[in-house]
């Protein structure tokens, strides 16, 4: 199959981004990206349509859709049908806060582009082979057997970094996807071996709303002594927890370096959030025996100067050092010429991600 033109809609809580490419064989080519600020699938949808109209962009052949957990029965990449569907519906326990988003824009734009072939990309695709000491949790077996294990997640930006670094990928990788969303992941020969979030996208280090880790006891505590239901602790740990629940300002990693000045809660969540990274950074470099390189990379990972400089300033003894105006003006790699660990800054590529995939199922 020649080139064909990937329509890759990114759902988000209150926005839609999507971009078009022409994918062939050996190209990618962005042909529109853009993000529509509205919290219904089938209005983004319609106006997405709508803009290809307009700007005379050429029609899509395929969609792409990003789904972040699939559960135990979806872990590769796959044609949508109907019976997929029904087990993406039953999966969408695992990830309350993305699935059912997905399923809607998946949904609408079978309405509005009607016989058009549409792919689900999987963000766990990536983690599918994690060695059993990291895939395993520590809970009685007939759980295991049930399918609670650590999926892992931001696989497609993984990937994304993966490709990027193409024939310069060094054997020990450590990558922080550092965004609303947060995961810090080691990648050994191109392959991860371990990552920070588990059954769900709510583990691993604190997040803009999400807990990340936390002692279990804890939720115990909640539902013995404060009357809590499943409804109120997913509430609890997924919105009202992490930068928000610390600062009660914001979950925005921005507004809370305005608050900081003034603010010792919005300070302590700066502080916290680097903490943790921080700790995630040393167990994967653990985990794999050395380091080579550190990737930042995410929202907050690609702009944050400030957060890179705090993180890695608590890493000098892995040998890591930081350019100050390199890092300031993130100028790759932002690491100085004394540091043992090259450390860069690379844009996720998720939507180009998915474009090549639905190709190559597609083709």
């Amino acid at each position: 199959m020649g080139t064909i033109n990937v329509l890759a809609p990114n759902s988000g809580s209150s926005s839609l981004r999507f971009g078009l490419y022409r994918v062939g064989a050996a190209q990618t080519e962005t042909l529109l990206a853009k993000a529509i600020a509205t919290s219904d699938p089938g209005d983004a949808i319609t106006r997405a349509g709508n803009l290809f109209s307009e700007s005379g962009m050429p029609a899509p052949n395929v969609i792409g859709h990003r789904i972040v957990h699939g559960g135990p029965g979806l872990r590769q990449h796959v044609l949508i049908d109907d019976a997929m569907l029904r087990q993406l519906d039953a999966a969408a326990a695992f990830a309350p806060l993305h699935t059912p988003a997905a399923l809607a824009v998946i949904r609408f734009a079978q309405e509005h582009f009607p016989g058009l072939p549409q792919v689900a990309c999987f963000d766990t695709t990536f983690h599918a082979q994690l060695p059993d000491v990291a895939r395993v949790l520590p809970i009685a077996r007939d759980l295991q057997a049930a399918g609670i294990q650590r999926y892992g997640f931001h696989g497609l930006s993984l990937e994304s970094i993966v490709r990027q670094l193409g024939s310069g990928l060094p054997d020990r990788v450590v990558v922080a996807h550092l965004g609303n969303g947060a995961s810090i992941t080691a990648i050994k020969g191109g392959k991860s071996i371990d990552t920070s979030m588990g059954l769900t996208p709510t583990g691993g280090e604190i997040m803009g709303t999400r807990s990340g880790d936390l002692d279990p006891g804890v939720l115990i505590y909640l539902m013995r002594e404060k009357n809590f239901d499943a409804t109120m602790l997913e509430a609890l740990v997924d919105h009202r927890s992490g930068l928000l629940g610390i600062s009660g300002v914001a979950s925005d990693m921005q507004r809370l370096h305005e608050a900081a000045p003034s603010n010792p809660d919005a300070r302590l969540a700066i502080e916290m959030f680097c903490y943790s990274v921080r700790k995630q950074i040393a167990a994967m470099t653990a985990v794999l025996g050395g380091l080579d390189l550190l990737v930042f990379t995410g929202g907050v990972g690609e702009n944050d100067a400030q957060v890179r400089a705090t993180i890695c300033g608590g890493l000098s003894w892995l040998g890591i050092g930081l350019d100050e105006t390199r890092n300031r003006s993130a100028v790759d790699p932002i690491s100085d010429a004394s540091s043992h660990c090259l450390v860069r800054v690379l844009a996720s590529q998720e939507d180009e991600e998915i474009a090549r995939h639905t190709w190559d199922l597609v083709s």
